[in-house]
């Protein structure tokens, strides 16, 4: 009887789950959104993960941020400092299935479609960002989260000023300096 009882017990502990850990997940209009710093230092913040599948979280192809099997939540990495307007590339190497899916534009990813949502403004200034990491997924984007500091989210790329265009507005002043001294002459 007392082994009935505990084996009983036992089949009524395994059976009840337990609480799932809410992981969160940035809002729906973040999907195929570019992550740029706003200037100094960017810490990132690991904020969870349901996903049956092992990532690698990746920023700029090569340096490794995180894991979602070993990472805990609130885990933190200094990626560096950046520059206002640089963009940071995020990519998950999901190891399951030998696949690589970025943020930002959807074009980046095989399927065509954006694999990372990111969300301004989450929690004292922060940018959260989730990841999907199923080809032609589910699409729930809880498999990665992540939020960083000192970023934007925003589908507008900021404007190049060319390291040469001081020059050109010299040269160009020169041409109209040079044409008013020969409209003079005449």
């Amino acid at each position: 009887m007392k082994h009935s009882f505990l084996g009983f017990a036992a089949l009524v502990a395994t059976s009840i789950a337990a609480p799932a850990l809410a992981v969160p997940i940035a809002s729906m209009d973040g999907e195929g959104l570019s992550i740029r710093a706003t200037g100094g230092e960017v810490t990132a913040t690991y904020q969870g993960s349901t996903a049956s599948y092992r990532n690698h979280l990746f920023l700029n192809g090569d340096q490794f941020v995180f894991d979602n099997k070993s990472a805990s939540v609130g885990d933190t990495v200094s990626l560096g400092s950046f520059d206002a307007g640089t963009e940071l590339l995020f990519s998950i190497f999901v190891t399951n299935t030998n696949r690589d899916f970025f943020s930002g534009a959807a074009e980046r990813n095989a399927d065509g479609v954006a694999h990372a949502r990111a969300e301004n403004d989450w929690m004292e200034q922060g940018t959260l960002v989730s990841f999907e990491d199923l080809f032609n997924g589910a699409f729930d984007y809880n498999d990665l989260s992540f939020s960083l500091t000192n970023t934007v989210a925003s589908d507008v790329a900021p404007v190049p000023v060319p390291a040469a265009a001081p020059l050109l507005a010299g040269a160009i002043g020169g041409m109209f300096a040079l044409r008013r001294r020969r409209s003079k002459r005449s």
